[in-house]
């Protein structure tokens, strides 16, 4: 069984809790109840002819690792909306909801400060004509990589979304 995230209740503090699969929060002392769902994010694989853009991970999970442009979807924000969002934080680089091919869905799991956030990543794909791009967010990106897509090494990369992503839509 995994290690209870939380190990009293938010509203009593009883310690009569059970935190299962850390989706369902239950406290049988006054009946609280926290259903720790998934949280949606967007990914944007950009493509220059047979090249993949990758960042490289400044912050963990996954330091150092490849990782691809995007982050969490904001309240009142469609996924469209935060990719252009996202890519605009991280890399200083406009683009338009237009310019963005909807690929996929992958569940990922993502270990921020020891809490287990499971997501939806919602993969988009956009060309670029220019490759001469620049870090944007130096906190949490240390390097931007054009990877060729047979030259993309899998055990390189960090999340199982972005793993699962190349392998059945681009290294085929």
């Amino acid at each position: 069984m995994e290690k209870m995230i939380f190990e009293h209740c938010p509203n009593c503090t009883s310690t009569n809790v059970e935190f299962p699969n850390n989706v369902r929060f239950l406290c049988h002392d006054c009946g609280f109840v926290y259903y720790h769902n998934i949280a949606a994010a967007v990914v944007v694989v950009f493509r220059n002819q047979d090249k993949i853009l990758f960042t490289i991970r400044n912050v963990e999970p996954d330091k150092g690792k490849l990782d691809l442009p995007g982050g969490f979807i904001d309240p009142n924000e469609n996924a469209e909306q935060a990719a252009c969002r996202e890519v605009k934080e991280e890399m200083g680089l406009d683009i338009q909801p237009s310019q963005l091919r909807y690929v996929t869905t992958y569940p990922n799991n993502y270990l921020y400060k020891n809490v287990p956030y499971r997501t939806m990543d919602i993969f988009f794909e956009c060309f670029l004509e220019d490759t001469h791009l620049k870090v944007n967010a130096e906190d949490e990106i240390q390097a931007l990589k054009w990877i060729s897509i047979n030259q993309i090494n899998l055990d390189e990369i960090g999340f199982v979304s972005v793993r699962n992503v190349i392998t059945n839509h681009y290294k085929k």
